[in-house]
């Protein structure tokens, strides 16, 4: 018998996760994921603090995993993190760090579960600071900042821009 024996009800949750998303809706969904991912990349060549990536699975609790509850943004970036290769991003393996900033790519079939539910999970449960949506179709964006535990809207500027105070970027 080990130490580890005798600790009771203990639960080891596994950490090596492959994303478990399904497929992009469409070529659009895609290429906004790989605009976002390739800005972001450019504009921070010299950074090696960060994790950004699209359409991947973020595991954050037992309960999720039970349940097979899983969704995960079409874009997100984790700061003051280790920038390597991921199979998804889990959160007990990752110091329990949760995305920073999220982007949904709205569409017909996702559009109500990005703008409610979704965004409820990134305001209650992953307390994202900076949530965002947008529709390629309609070219609607909307973006939230986490203030007292609520999402409030950001206002764009004269230009019509958001600001993201955790990217420092529009």
């Amino acid at each position: 018998m080990t130490a580890l024996d005798m600790i009771p009800d203990v639960t080891y949750l596994p950490t090596d996760l492959w994303s478990d998303e399904p497929p992009l809706e469409s070529d659009l969904h895609l290429q906004q994921i790989i605009i976002l991912l390739s800005c972001l990349e450019l504009l921070w060549r010299e950074r090696s603090d960060y994790y950004a990536s699209g359409n991947l699975t973020i595991y954050y609790n037992e309960e999720q995993l039970k349940k097979r509850d899983f969704w995960g943004p079409d874009f997100f970036v984790v700061l003051d993190t280790e920038k390597r290769p991921r199979k998804s991003w889990v959160v007990w393996r990752e110091q329990g760090k949760y995305p920073d900033v999220i982007v949904e790519i709205l569409s017909d079939s996702t559009a109500n579960i990005d703008r409610n539910n979704k965004k409820i999970l990134y305001q209650n449960t992953f307390r994202t600071p900076n949530y965002f949506w947008f529709d390629p179709n309609t070219l609607e964006l909307q973006g939230f900042r986490l203030i007292g535990g609520q999402y409030q809207a950001i206002s764009p500027n004269d230009r019509g821009y958001l600001w993201s105070e955790q990217l420092g970027l529009y």
